[in-house]
């Protein structure tokens, strides 16, 4: 790996530090290293490596921006959660000297795709790592959604929202919302509905093949559709969201220290009196 790419978290405490350390690192190690803008926007497809110093916000959003390439993302958590950026600021460079030699762990996570379709009208949206979530937004009444998966009619839902996420965002907006965990290996969509009004709806887990549809039924202005909690798109009524998985995985780089249960023990706080 010659050519690495690094994103930094804007307006971190500690971030410019950490990033000139490992700048003068990697250069002493006659890497190419290329200091990537926070806004918006490809990097260069040809990178062989893209760290990202943050949180898993700063993640999700590279995530985004190299969405339909072969770039592999290593995360350092600058943040305070950190499920996606594994590695601590201790761990940088012994982890890079092990993908440096080609030992290291590497994940092929499952993304989705979102189309919303309005007047026969097809507005392609961000692929994602995490969730798309349909919410009620400004309103302050329930939204009303139509659900059916592989052109099957599953139900009616009134509710604050519903979060349509990936393995990966198991552990997100979905969790806080009464979903359930699944490992990030298991091909899934996930359905999981925001503060339902008919208790009896459920989380619901569909194969990675199923195409998702939910078509919004409130008239009223405010529902929107967002992008692992950070794109918006405002929704009307009748507009049809569809939501696939994507051909193309992500390749996140883990930290060979820690299993995934381990992550989940020490983020969730699991056995601790």
């Amino acid at each position: 790996m010659e050519k690495i790419g690094i994103i930094l978290k804007p307006n971190h405490p500690e971030g410019k530090a950490t990033l000139d350390a490992l700048v003068d690192w990697l250069d002493k190690k006659n890497k190419n290293i290329l200091i990537i803008p926070p806004e918006k926007g490809k990097p260069p497809s040809d990178l062989d490596l893209l760290i990202v110093l943050g949180g898993d916000g700063t993640f999700l959003s590279a995530a985004r921006r190299i969405e339909g390439t072969d770039i592999p993302l290593l995360g350092v958590n600058l943040g305070s959660l950190g499920f996606l950026t594994e590695i601590t600021r201790d761990e940088i460079y012994v982890t890079l000297e092990s993908i440096f030699k080609s030992d290291f762990l590497e994940d092929s996570r499952q993304t989705l795709k979102t189309l919303v379709e309005r007047d026969a009208t097809p507005h392609p949206q961000p692929t994602v790592l995490n969730d798309v979530t349909l919410h009620k937004g400004a309103l302050s009444k329930l939204i009303h959604l139509e659900i059916t998966i592989n052109n099957q009619f599953v139900t009616t839902l009134r509710a604050d929202g519903l979060i349509v996420s990936s393995p990966t965002g198991s552990t997100g907006y979905s969790l806080s919302s009464g979903g359930p965990i699944v490992h990030p290996s298991v091909d899934a969509i996930l359905l999981t509905p925001i503060s339902p009004h008919m208790l009896t709806n459920r989380p619901i887990v569909v194969p990675s093949t199923a195409e998702v549809r939910v078509v919004l039924k409130t008239k009223d202005p405010g529902p929107i559709a967002m992008f692992d909690g950070q794109e918006i798109f405002p929704l009307c009524v009748n507009d049809s969201v569809q939501i696939t998985a994507a051909e193309k995985r992500l390749k996140i780089i883990r930290s060979p220290n820690r299993s995934y249960y381990q992550v989940l023990r020490q983020k969730l706080k699991w056995g601790e009196s």
